[in-house]
C-alpha cells in the first residue's frame, strides 16, 4: 500500500523520466552514440594506442588459444597427481616441438606436393568443369535454363579473374607490406611461446589480480564476470579446434579410402575452414566436388557419400559431444552475426565475431541484471502482490 501511495505522489519528471523505462533506454542510447562521436573526434589521440594493440595482439591471441588447449592438462595433472606445473609445462612444450618436427618432416612434404599440383592444375580443372557443364547444357531438356547458367558461369569467371588480377597487383605494389607481414609472423611465432609459458605458469593469479582494481563492493561480481567470460572463451576455442581437427581427420580418411586426387590437401583445408561455423565445411567442399566431377561420375558419388557420412558424424556425435550449446546462441543469431561481422571486418570478423559477441553478451546481461536489481523501474512488476495489493514479501515477513 505504501508503494502505491508513493507512486501516486511522483512528480511529472519522476514519472516520465526518472522511472520510465522508455526514457531511460533512449537516454542510454544517446549516451552510447555520444561516446562513439567523442571517440571519433579524438581518433588522432587513440591511433598510437591502436597501433600498439595491433602489434601485440597476434602473439597474445595465439598464446591464448594454446593456453586454453594446454591449461586443462596442466591443471588436471597438478590436482590429480600433484605434478608441479613447471614440469608439466616443460614436458608439454617438448611434446609440441617433437610434434612440429614430425609434421614438418612427414605431413608437410605430402601436403605441399598436393597443394602445388592442385594450384598448377586448377586452371585446367576449372576449364574442364566449365566445358563439361556447357556440354551438359546442350541437352534440349535444359534449354530453358541454359542462358541463366551460361551467364552465371561467365560472371564467375570474370569475378575470379578480376580478383586474381587485383591480388597480383596488390602483391606487386605492396612489397613493403609483404615484408611487414612476414616480420609480424616471425615476431608472433617467437614471442607467443614466452607469453604462453607465463600464462600457464601464473594464469590462475590473473583473475584475483584484475579483481583488485574494482571497488570493494563490486569485487565479487566482477570476479564472477571474469570467470564467466573465461569459461565462455575456453568452451568456444576448445570446441572449435577439437571439431575442426576431427573434421580434417574424417575427410582425410574418407578421401584416402576413395583415392580422391589432392585428398589430403582438401582435408586440411576443410579442417581449417571448419573454424567458420556453418559455412566453412561447405566452402571447402566446393573444390572437392569440382575435382570429383572432373575425375569420373563414380568418384563424384563417392565424394558425396564421404561428405554425407562426415556431416552425419559431425552433427550427431562430435559437435553435440564437444560443443553442445555452451554459448547458448541460436543458429539464426550465429548466421546473421557471421554475415554482419564478415561484411564489416572481413575474415577477422568471421573468426572473432562469435567470441566477441559471447563476451559482450555476458557483460550486457550482468549489467542488465544489476540495473533491474538496483533500479526502481522494475519494482512494481517484479515484486508479487497479494489480493489486497500489499507486497507478498511484506506479508510473509
Amino acid at each position: 500500500m505504501e508503494r502505491r501511495k508513493s507512486a501516486k505522489k511522483q512528480t511529472f519528471f519522476e514519472k516520465w523520466f526518472l522511472n520510465n523505462r522508455f526514457s531511460i533506454i533512449l537516454f542510454n542510447l544517446l549516451l552510447f552514440f555520444l561516446i562513439i562521436w567523442v571517440f571519433n573526434k579524438i581518433s588522432f589521440v587513440l591511433n598510437p594506442a591502436w597501433v600498439f594493440i595491433s602489434a601485440i595482439l597476434p602473439p597474445v591471441v595465439l598464446a591464448i588459444v594454446q593456453y586454453y588447449i594446454m591449461n586443462p592438462v596442466v591443471d588436471w595433472l597438478e590436482k590429480r597427481w600433484r605434478v608441479p606445473r613447471l614440469l608439466t609445462i616443460i614436458v608439454l612444450f617438448l611434446l609440441v616441438v617433437i610434434a612440429l618436427i614430425w609434421i614438418i618432416n612427414t605431413i608437410i612434404p605430402i601436403v605441399q606436393g598436393q597443394v602445388n599440383a592442385l594450384i598448377k592444375n586448377w586452371p585446367h580443372i576449372w576449364d574442364d568443369a566449365v566445358n563439361a557443364t556447357q556440354n551438359a547444357l546442350r541437352d534440349p531438356r535444359l534449354h530453358s535454363v541454359r542462358g541463366n547458367i551460361n551467364h552465371m558461369i561467365d560472371n564467375t569467371q570474370k569475378t575470379l579473374f578480376k580478383s586474381g588480377q587485383d591480388t597480383i597487383n596488390a602483391t606487386i605494389g605492396n612489397i613493403s607490406s609483404a615484408v611487414s607481414i612476414i616480420t609480424m609472423i616471425a615476431m608472433t611465432l617467437m614471442t607467443a611461446p614466452f607469453i604462453l609459458f607465463f600464462m600457464l605458469k601464473d594464469g590462475r593469479e590473473l583473475r584475483p589480480y584484475i579483481t583488485k582494481f574494482a571497488p570493494q563492493r563490486w569485487q565479487e561480481s566482477f570476479s564472477q564476470l571474469l570467470y564467466d567470460i573465461n569459461n565462455a572463451l575456453a568452451s568456444y576455442i576448445r570446441g572449435q579446434i577439437t571439431v575442426a581437427f576431427w573434421v580434417g581427420v574424417m575427410f582425410a580418411v574418407g578421401y584416402g579410402i576413395i583415392k580422391l586426387p589432392y585428398g589430403y590437401a582438401l582435408a586440411i583445408l576443410a579442417g581449417f575452414l571448419n573454424l567458420i561455423p556453418y559455412f566453412g565445411t561447405f566452402i571447402a567442399f566446393i573444390p572437392a566436388i569440382v575435382i570429383g566431377i572432373m575425375t569420373s561420375v563414380p568418384m563424384l558419388i563417392k565424394v558425396l557419400v564421404v561428405f554425407a557420412i562426415e556431416q552425419l558424424i559431425e552433427g550427431r556425435v562430435i559437435s553435440p559431444m564437444v560443443m553442445g550449446n555452451k554459448l547458448e546462441m541460436h543458429p539464426i543469431t550465429t548466421i546473421l552475426l557471421l554475415i554482419g561481422a564478415s561484411a564489416v571486418w572481413g575474415l577477422w570478423g568471421v573468426v572473432f565475431g562469435i567470441p566477441i559477441y559471447a563476451i559482450l553478451k555476458i557483460i550486457v546481461s550482468r549489467v542488465y541484471k544489476y540495473y533491474r536489481k538496483a533500479s526502481e523501474v522494475f519494482d512494481d512488476e517484479d515484486e508479487p502482490t497479494t489480493e489486497d495489493g500489499t507486497s507478498e514479501q511484506k506479508t510473509n515477513s
